[in-house]
């Protein structure tokens, strides 16, 4: 009789692209989506939680191949009997299920409807060193009125987010631009009506940060050659036509008038272009009324991300402090939040235009500069541990973990085998916990517990000579009655 095939034990590893995290990086994600959330509410932004799987038709730009829909998400077709299942995937991101919860919902909607997301989404990219296939977003989006001061407050209030999870004044500048303008400006150059060209001007617009003015110059004209030393065609402008886009790319200036000033000469006498450089002129006025000064929010027609996809104002909110790279060179940030108005959307599903504007904060990003700012990060606090002399006593020491927890006190029991007592005190020093309790059959009988100071204790351990060791005791024999109120001494002692 042939012998059965064992099965091979399966691969304990994340898959390529995902992580785990734990304790405390859910905790401080945690407690930045709170302080978002109350910025958000304060705002009169209500929370929606949509589905986190959509069909793949309401996601849009994903749409089936002859397989399966495998580039940009995650997909699989519902089986059917006639093999015509709905293609599904996991959201994308946070806006396009906007898009279809408003058009599904509209008439129980108010109008502008007002609302924020945050949650995981997925993409299937290539990962790479911290780009991840699952990663969290924070979205907050008005959708339903055209007026720019929908998009001001955007802007005001990425700003407030900034500062309330710990970026200071000086460390971010949220940048604004327009799709109206761009638009202005290829019109300027006689390219409106040429798709594949001006695709070309945008694509080369997108590589300013890198190349700088004279590399644009260079590639919209003949070309270029790179930093390898390979030759780039060019888009083959003409001088006259290139000039827009480079008034276009300077025109940050001083002040906000000298700025409106360079962006209309590259507008020209574009009506679209002159739309939108008045709306930015309006978006500057709005929150200069509320005081955001262009320390904190600044016009800036150099951002050009997302303006393939964006109708009008665009946001980007990048952090200025310097961090070093994995070589030790000096760098920014970046960018850790995007977005902009995109009155199209919603158009998909509905067959009417319907105006929308919002901003989409890349939590993790955030979380990360927070870490190199030192706002958070370190090893988190655990619990009280109440430790176990006697087994049968289990009981008790319930008694005394409950009263902790009733107190507002982060505790447990240790729940292992109590046989050997250095073994606890191993297992609450790799759980960092500030406290040890301990009450065996002495301690019982006297009506008392010891307080260990676990910090204390590491301290003294670490630095101390005998005679400091002595005069600075970190155990503590206390009444019963008075366990709680020490441990809470010891906590506000070492916090």
């Amino acid at each position: 009789m042939a012998k059965t095939k064992k099965q091979p034990r399966p691969k304990a590893e994340t898959p390529k692209g995902f992580r785990d995290y734990f304790g405390a990086e859910v905790s401080e994600r945690a407690e930045m989506l709170q302080k978002i959330a109350a910025v958000y509410h304060r705002y009169g932004f209500d929370a929606l939680e949509s589905s986190a799987v959509e069909t793949v038709e309401a996601l849009g730009k994903f749409l089936p191949d002859v397989d399966r829909p495998n580039e940009g998400v995650f997909a699989w077709q519902e089986a059917d009997e006639d093999g015509k299942g709905d293609w599904l995937a996991l959201r994308y991101d946070l806006t396009a299920p906007l898009a279809r919860v408003y058009a599904q919902h509209r008439n129980d909607l108010p109008t502008p409807y007002r609302r924020f997301a945050m949650g995981p989404v997925w993409r299937n990219e290539k990962p790479g060193p911290g780009r991840y296939r699952q990663f969290y977003q924070c979205d907050a989006d008005t959708v339903g009125t055209a007026s720019m001061a929908a998009d001001a407050e955007i802007c005001a209030m990425l700003a407030d987010t900034l500062e309330e999870v710990g970026i200071p004044r000086g460390d971010y500048l949220i940048r604004v631009n327009n799709r109206k303008v761009l638009n202005g400006v290829l019109e300027s150059m006689g390219l409106a009506d040429d798709e594949e060209r001006s695709a070309a001007v945008m694509r080369t617009i997108d590589k300013f940060d890198k190349v700088g003015e004279a590399g644009v110059r260079e590639l919209l004209g003949k070309g270029r050659l790179d930093a390898s030393g390979a030759y780039i065609d060019g888009v083959g402008l003409k001088d006259y036509q290139v000039e827009p886009v480079i008034d276009f790319l300077t025109a940050r200036a001083p002040s906000i008038s000298e700025t409106i000033d360079r962006l209309l000469n590259a507008v020209g006498e574009s009506a679209i272009g002159i739309e939108g450089v008045k709306e930015l002129e309006q978006i500057a006025s709005l929150l200069n009324a509320q005081g955001y000064s262009r320390d904190r929010i600044v016009i800036d027609p150099s951002v050009v991300r997302g303006l393939g996809y964006y109708t009008g104002p665009v946001f980007e909110a990048e952090l200025t402090f310097d961090i070093l790279d994995e070589k030790g060179r000096k760098r920014q940030f970046g960018s850790v939040a995007g977005g902009g108005r995109y009155d199209d959307l919603v158009k998909r599903f509905t067959g009417q235009a319907v105006p929308a504007t919002g901003i989409s904060i890349g939590v993790d990003r955030l979380l990360a500069a927070l870490r190199e700012k030192g706002r958070i990060g370190g090893t988190a606090t655990g619990p009280v541990v109440v430790t176990v002399m006697d087994r049968d006593r289990m009981a008790d020491y319930q008694a005394m973990v409950g009263e902790l927890r009733q107190a507002g006190i982060r505790a447990e029991v240790y729940l292992g085998n109590p046989k050997n007592f250095g073994n606890q005190l191993k297992y609450a020093d790799k759980r960092n916990s500030p406290v040890a309790i301990i009450e065996g059959g002495d301690e019982k009988e006297k009506g008392i517990v010891q307080i260990k100071d676990l910090v204390l204790g590491a301290k003294i351990a670490e630095n101390a000579t005998l005679e400091e060791w002595k005069e600075r005791p970190s155990q503590f024999e206390v009444p019963r009655g008075d366990m709680v109120a020490k441990v809470r001494e010891i906590l506000d002692g070492q916090g």
